[in-house]
């Protein structure tokens, strides 16, 4: 099942700490590496659960440091300072995020809580020796969903191959069924009702140093040789009720 954006979900965490569920469908995924102190949230970037050259040659530790020690801080520290003293310092990330989706005099908090919180998941959906099919009661819905693994991860590749400049591809769970969507810029799985399983991101300063104008060839290459289909599994099974 493929939804197009426009159709309006680390390493030393427990999965119980990493994700939380909230009523209904709607699936939160609480980043527990996200410190803050009570009545005003300071966030601080977490680890990588990795070292910063572990994914190659997929992607290299160059990128590696672009992404994560520039961009990926660049936008939590913008986060820090549109918060500060505002209601929203009182909030969790996600929070923030469902709070100030959709509206114009919020967009750079949204733009900015929602990279952050993007990013850290996107580093958890690689992992060094990826790749290959899930199993469980993940590949069971998703042959259930497409017909098979193989079709699954066509879909997958085409959103992230076909995702209009900058933006993101998605791997997502409705509560019965397994989907696959792309959502331009900061945008997420939670602001359409969804919860996320895995993320692939195709803004070009995840892939142009090392690929330059060749998403197609990053995206297979993530795909067949670093998703980490176990991260997947363990929100399914929180998001299921499944544990």
């Amino acid at each position: 099942m493929t939804i197009e954006n426009n159709q309006k979900i680390p390493n030393g965490f427990s999965r119980r700490e990493f994700l939380t569920v909230t009523a209904g469908a709607m699936a939160f995924v609480a980043l527990g590496g996200f410190c803050c102190s009570p009545g005003n949230v300071r966030f601080t970037l977490p680890p990588l659960p990795y070292e910063d050259n572990a994914l190659e040659p997929v992607i290299s530790s160059r990128t590696m440091g672009f992404h994560y020690g520039k961009h990926h801080k660049g936008y939590l520290d913008n986060l820090n300072n549109l918060i500060r003293d505002t209601d929203y310092a009182k909030m969790p990330l996600e929070n923030i995020i469902t709070a100030t989706a959709g509206n114009p005099e919020t967009m750079a908090i949204f733009n900015n809580a929602a990279q952050t919180w993007n990013h850290t998941f996107y580093w958890n959906s690689l992992k060094p020796g990826g790749g290959g099919d899930p199993s469980g009661e993940l590949k069971t819905l998703i042959e259930s969903s497409f017909g098979s693994v193989d079709k699954c991860k066509e879909a997958f590749a085409d959103a992230a191959v076909t995702q209009f400049a900058s933006g993101w591809a998605w791997l997502t769970y409705d509560g019965q069924n397994i989907g696959v969507m792309k959502t331009s810029n900061a945008d997420n799985p939670m602001t359409h009702g969804l919860n996320p399983l895995l993320t692939i991101d195709v803004w070009e300063h995840a892939y142009y140093l090392d690929y330059q104008n060749r998403r197609k060839d990053h995206v297979n290459e993530v795909i067949e040789k670093l998703l980490n289909w176990d991260f997947a599994s363990q929100n399914l099974a929180i998001v299921a009720g499944i544990l």
